[in-house]
């Protein structure tokens, strides 16, 4: 890598060449768009998954959905707003400030479940497990250079 070289507008990268910022970004893009593809099927999008998850998972008040879902807080509606959604699907029921999963919510979960997983196997294909997990190691680790 060159240490003067300077990305922007007029990079002469080709794609094999891009800094980590560039694919990054690129990935993300990807996976949040193909998620939304694949859950369009069951007319929600990404937000309402990893809500509904965490809803099963035991975030069982509103205070700890808005935490489960914090770290994707820029991306989406606000978690009241999906929470209302999946009440109004019917797969949650907010009773007394609990929130659970409805027996119609734990059948759209199992459904999911099963294309989120093949899914995510498409996403790695081609990629061992020592290199996901070295991928992931990398990752984590420049993050907390950057934190």
């Amino acid at each position: 890598m060159n240490p003067e070289h300077r990305h922007g507008p007029g990079c002469d990268h080709d794609a094999e060449d891009r800094p980590i910022g560039w694919w990054l970004k690129q990935v993300d893009r990807l996976i949040e768009e193909s998620f939304d593809r694949l859950l369009a099927g069951e007319g929600i999008g990404r937000r309402h998954w990893q809500a509904l998850n965490a809803v099963a998972g035991g975030a069982d008040t509103p205070a700890a959905l808005d935490a489960a879902l914090a770290p994707f807080r820029a991306a989406g509606p606000p978690p009241a707003v999906i929470l209302d959604q999946l009440v109004s699907r019917g797969w949650v029921q907010n009773a007394a400030g609990r929130i659970t999963v409805t027996p119609a919510g734990s059948a759209a979960r199992g459904r999911l479940i099963v294309a989120i997983r093949d899914h995510r196997t498409r996403i790695t294909e081609g990629v061992g497990e020592a290199e996901y997990r070295t991928t992931v190691a990398t990752l984590r680790r420049m993050s907390r250079n950057l934190s």
